[in-house]
């Protein structure tokens, strides 16, 4: 009956459907999710987990130098820590690290004793004293601020550091010329962006432009080449003033190159020849800017919120999957049809991603949702983690071998 409902209406029960689904999914250990042979998923860490409501709003992970897993809490303005001392599998705990955080999402470990984790505001530091964080320190200070907030720090194989700047808007042109960017940093925190600034002004911090927001970006391990999920602009038709259509524009993603403009607010990748990037016909840009974007590697379903990225060369999994990725996608809001709220596997050959195929589903089933999930990363034993926002957990997927 849901096809007869108008959009409104729909909205609103999809946000029922997702409040009322259940905390705990019954479908973690279970027959209800869709995995390739040999692969199974498990519950790492979650509400039952000592201390598991800690992990409320799970988003971005990284692994310190020991392997323990540390996961940034949005909503809890922290970072946790989820200790597996007996490498079982499951983590024993979740305890608290850092506290007092301001919409914390990505965080990465420099060395053995140096942890930086992005703010909504700027990247704060700190530094192990006796076995303990010392209070933050200033890094990176003043980004943007305002809808698309939540940043995402990693170092690159060159050496620098890379920040996501989400837009402040749908579709705009932006006042700010860092808001839809991946800007890059020194490690001591200076701007290193790709335009060589001369003179007294100061050095700018962008690295690409054009990308309404990129949270998840990892580097190909034979090629170094950066690559990072974009999320498309919402309530885009093809035509001038005309209907909403929900398959437009499709999700990127990019293989970041310095200074390149990847196409927003103007433009999206063409879905039936994603090599061409079409101009939206109810915000163009200046004559030949389409022509002139950088078109994506690759592209998902529209809004599916891909967001997490990681390649699966250190996985102990199947030689197939070792030049492959994986992406994390959120799911949609606003589709008449929801879509995502799964894994996708990337498939790459010569090094280039030519394929996108399901690996993880049954989180959606029809209009019921039970996880969504944000971030992947692979652990140093090979086995894939999955950060989960829904329900404040952290999934397993391992490769079983005969």
């Amino acid at each position: 009956m849901y096809i007869f409902l108008s959009s409104n209406l729909f909205l609103i029960l999809l946000s029922c459907v997702l409040l009322l689904a259940p905390t705990h999914s019954p479908f973690a250990n279970e027959t209800g999710l869709q995995l390739p042979a040999g692969f199974k998923l498990t519950t790492f860490a979650d509400e039952n987990t000592n201390k598991g409501h800690l992990l409320s709003g799970a988003r971005f992970m990284a692994f310190d130098a020991s392997g323990r897993l540390h996961v940034t809490s949005a909503k809890g303005d922290k970072v946790v820590m989820l200790p597996d001392a007996n490498s079982d599998g499951v983590a024993d705990e979740v305890i608290t690290v850092i506290d007092g955080l301001n919409n914390p999402q990505g965080l990465v470990f420099i060395g053995n004793d140096t942890l930086l984790v992005a703010n909504q505001d700027g990247v704060v530091k700190f530094n192990q004293e006796s076995g303990r964080w010392s209070k933050p320190q200033p890094f990176i200070s003043n980004l943007a601020m305002g809808w698309h907030t939540l940043k995402t720090i990693k170092l690159g194989p060159d050496g620098y550091l890379y920040i996501n700047v989400g837009s402040s808007c749908n579709v705009c042109v932006e006042a700010d010329a860092t808001r839809a960017t991946i800007l890059r940093y020194t490690l001591d925190g200076k701007p290193a962006g790709a335009l060589l600034t001369l003179g007294r002004h100061q050095q700018s911090a962008i690295w690409a432009k054009g990308l309404r927001n990129s949270q998840g970006f990892a580097w190909h391990p034979q090629t170094g080449d950066m690559y990072a999920t974009n999320n498309g602009s919402d309530n885009r038709s093809a035509d001038r003033s005309g209907k909403v259509n929900d398959e437009l524009p499709p999700e990127h993603l990019n293989k970041i190159e310095a200074g390149k403009h990847y196409g927003w607010p103007h433009c999206w990748a063409n879905p039936d020849n994603p090599k061409l990037m079409f101009e939206d016909p109810n915000f163009k840009g200046a004559p030949g800017f389409c022509e002139n974007a950088q078109a994506p590697a690759i592209i998902f379903t529209s809004h599916t919120t891909p967001i997490g990225i990681t390649f699966l060369d250190k996985t102990n999994w199947p030689d197939a999957y070792k030049s492959d990725a994986i992406v994390a996608l959120h799911g949609s809001w606003n589709r008449k049809e929801p879509a995502g709220y799964q894994l996708v596997r990337v498939k790459f050959k010569n090094n280039q991603p030519y394929a996108v195929e399901d690996f993880i589903s049954g989180w959606l089933r029809g209009y019921r949702v039970t996880a969504r999930p944000v971030d992947v990363i692979v652990g140093k034993e090979g086995a894939l983690y999955v950060s989960d926002d829904m329900r404040g957990a952290i999934y397993r997927v391992s490769y079983q071998t005969r």
